[in-house]
This record gives C-alpha cells, sequence and structure tokens, in this order.
C-alpha cells in the first residue's frame, strides 16, 4: 500500500502511515485520504499490528491542510472534485474517531486543518518544538471542520471561540497546556522513539512518557482571561465590539486579525461551537459537518479566500457580505440546514453503528 503521496506499510509490529508531499507541506488531497484509509481498514482486524503510527517523512511541516486550492477551483464549476473530497475525508477522519486500535501521531511542524483532523483523533499525540498548530479556515472562507466543532468546543472556557475566529497558531507547549497533545518530545529523539514503538507496541505509555520532557511555559495560559472575556458571546458583532472597547495591545492585535477574516465564515465558526455539544455522538459531528461544509466550500468567500491567500497571495480578500451586520441569521440557519437524503454524509459501510 504505497502511492507517492503516502507511504503506508507495516514496520515490525506496527502500521505505518507517513506523509509525503513535502512540496505542499503534506497537504491531503482526494487519493492521499483514500490510500490512508485503505491501509487502516486493511490493519483493523489485523492481530500483527496492535498500534498505529502516523507521522510525515521529510519537510517542515506535518499536514499543512486540505488541497483547498483544488477544491476552490472545482467549486467554481460543478464542485465534484470537492463535494468528493469532504465525503471521503470526513470518513476518513470517523474511521479514525472511531478506530479500535490506539494510534499515535507526530505533530512535529506545521499541523492545521486537516492535518488536526488526523491528529485529534489518535490517543497518542505528540507535539515538539517545532510544532505549529491551527484552524486558521476562517482566513479562506471555511470554517474549522474536520470534526474541530468536538474537538475545540471541549477546551477550557472561550478557547474554543478565540481558536475558531482568529486561527491563532499553537506551539508545542500551548497544546500540551490544553490538552491538544499529550506528550512533548524533543524532534531529535522522534525516530528512535518510533523504532522502539514498532519494536514493542505494547509498551507504548511507557515509551513515551520517558522520551518526554516538562513543555517550556505555555504562553497562551496568560491571556486566559482575556480570552474568556474578550470572547464571552457567541454573537461576532460583540465579540468585536468588546475587543474594541479594550484598550490593550493584545485586544487591539485580535481585532486587526478578525476583521481580516470572512464575516460568513467567522459566524458559522461561532454557530458550530453552539451546535457540536449537542451532537451525542461523533457520526452526527460528521454528518452536521458536512451539511454545512457542501455549502461553504461553494460560497463565494471560499473561492475568493484561497485566491487572496494561496493563489494570487495578495491577501486582500473581498469577502461577500463584507460585514458581519450583512450576515443575517437566516443565512446561516441555510448554511446548517440538513441536506436533502441523496446528498447526506454517511459514514464508510460497517462503521454505521460506531458511536462512542
Amino acid at each position: 500500500m504505497t502511492s507517492d503521496d503516502t507511504r503506508n506499510y507495516v514496520d515490525g509490529r506496527a502500521g505505518r502511515i507517513r506523509l509525503n508531499r513535502p512540496k505542499a507541506i503534506n497537504a491531503l488531497n482526494l487519493n492521499m485520504v483514500r490510500d490512508m484509509t485503505a491501509a487502516l481498514l486493511e490493519w483493523r482486524d489485523d492481530p500483527a499490528v496492535p498500534l498505529i503510527l502516523i507521522d510525515h517523512l521529510e519537510g517542515r511541516g506535518f499536514c499543512a491542510g486540505g488541497d483547498v486550492v483544488t477544491i476552490a477551483k472545482s467549486s467554481e464549476g460543478h464542485g465534484a472534485a470537492g463535494a468528493a473530497f469532504f465525503f471521503q475525508e470526513y470518513r476518513m477522519n470517523h474511521l479514525m474517531y472511531t478506530y479500535p486500535k490506539r494510534g499515535v501521531v507526530f505533530m512535529d511542524g506545521i499541523t492545521m486543518g486537516g492535518g488536526v483532523g488526523i491528529s485529534c483523533p489518535c490517543k497518542y499525540r505528540v507535539v515538539t518544538e517545532r510544532t505549529v498548530f491551527a484552524m486558521p479556515e476562517t482566513s479562506i472562507g471555511l470554517f474549522p471542520d474536520v470534526g474541530a466543532g468536538r474537538y475545540l468546543s471541549r477546551l477550557r472556557g472561550r478557547t474554543p471561540q478565540f481558536l475558531a475566529l482568529t486561527g491563532a497558531r499553537l506551539d508545542g507547549a500551548e497544546c500540551i497546556a490544553l490538552g491538544l497533545a499529550t506528550h512533548y518530545i524533543p524532534s531529535e529523539a522522534l525516530e528512535a522513539v518510533k523504532a522502539e514503538l514498532c519494536t514493542r507496541p505494547e509498551a507504548v505509555e511507557t515509551i513515551l512518557a520517558e522520551a518526554a520532557i516538562a513543555p517550556p511555559p505555555a504562553r497562551i495560559v496568560e491571556n486566559f482571561d482575556r480570552i474568556d472575556r474578550l470572547f464571552a458571546s457567541d454573537k461576532l458583532e460583540d465579540i468585536l465590539a468588546a475587543l474594541e472597547a479594550d484598550p490593550s495591545d493584545w485586544a487591539a492585535k485580535e481585532l486587526k486579525t478578525l476583521r481580516a477574516k470572512s464575516p460568513t465564515a467567522c459566524k458559522v465558526s461561532l454557530r458550530l461551537l453552539v451546535e457540536s455539544p449537542k451532537c451525542a455522538h461523533f457520526v452526527d459531528e460528521m454528518k452536521m459537518e458536512f451539511d454545512v461544509v457542501a455549502r461553504m466550500f461553494r460560497h463565494p468567500d471560499f473561492a475568493e479566500g484561497v485566491r487572496a491567500v494561496l493563489i494570487d497571495k495578495d491577501n486582500a480578500p473581498r469577502w461577500n457580505p463584507a460585514t458581519p451586520d450583512g450576515v443575517t441569521d437566516a443565512m446561516i440557519d441555510a448554511i446548517f440546514a440538513p441536506l436533502p437524503a441523496s446528498q447526506a454524509w454517511m459514514p464508510l459501510p460497517g462503521t454505521e453503528a460506531w458511536r462512542p
């Protein structure tokens, strides 16, 4: 099970999923998603493979997200590529979340968007001094998806709203402090750790604990009070007003950041964090997120955001609507409305009843 963009194989007694698209910072495309899913299904019931390791072969990041440039170009036409990608990616996310075997992910370097989606389902999530973790979707007219509604909404205080709206980048120590990661291990020690895990997968907890070191102080902790106070509302206009009224440099910086984001994407993200805790099971989360993403990747803000940030790189998106007051509650309700049954998302056959 080896392709150009992923290397999936058994190493000793561990299944290895290794992202291998370094020029794109290992951004996920449809073939990668299909190959990873196939590997996980093959190893699921194999007693010779008790542990799964997920990492990247080379480059400056673990995974920068999904291949949104291809998806954005698809949305300008009939959108088939986007629909196929998200449908299959969400199936993989659900498979990983409900997978019966333990997984270890190495979030060494950039870990964003779709990279978060394949990291957070793992029982053991390793970060390093090089980790850069973020959900920056509002910059390109999307929202934190791939299960992030579930993962973010369970963080402390109003941190979920802060991270979802601003796309703030977290380092490894901050991931540990928020519970997004389980072990902080120096990058220079990773290869030895992986080799030992492949040899002694039954000792995974001991191996990781012995390799882990105490992380440096987490910067975000110093801002918890500010975040809880200024991001207290579920209404975007209230958050902007609170930031505007605060005299601190921190508030001014975050206000500037938010004003550059898609107003529609920001309001969708806030609604997601209200609705996600109501989802009893992860399969319900995925169904809801697919209803939303099926509309959002066809929304003009997505193509415009990808153009401004990733294609032309002028960082001057022209959002439509351009301001928060132009995005009505009725618009957001329509985005969250269930899709017709013929278009709705469903998990992989045989996993429908997997509902942790």
